[in-house]
């Protein structure tokens, strides 16, 4: 029987950690980092790419950094297989125009090629 985290199995959601924490570090150059950094958070059956930014104007020195999420990754037990959603102006989620994939690298492969501009801009 295999362990379940949220409700992705454990050997799926560990994988995708993994892949997840690559992409987040390979994304922004080290240069950039003291000012951008791209992160992701799992929960339940989502992975939510999050791009961080140092305040514009900082009242404190301790001030936290922007959040802005910019893609949802959604894990469907049933047939295995990864879908992209993408957040509009409004805050909401929506499918994104791309075939569900058992493999999670092919989804962020598209958001990084970004064809619409609606992930990057």
């Amino acid at each position: 029987m295999s362990r379940v985290a949220g409700a992705i199995p454990w050997d799926v959601r560990t994988r995708a950690e993994m892949l997840l924490r690559r992409y987040c570090d390979k994304r922004v150059p080290d240069h950039a980092r003291h000012q951008v950094r791209l992160e992701f958070e799992m929960r339940g059956s989502t992975a939510t790419l999050v791009e961080r930014r140092v305040p514009w104007r900082p009242i404190t020195p301790d001030e936290e950094w922007t959040r802005s999420p910019v893609a949802r990754l959604r894990f469907e037990a049933a047939p295995g297989r990864w879908s992209l959603d993408w957040r509009d102006r409004n805050r909401r989620w929506h499918p994104y125009e791309f075939q569900p994939v058992e493999h999670l690298a092919e989804l962020l492969a598209e958001v990084d090629r970004d064809p619409t501009g609606i992930f990057w801009g």
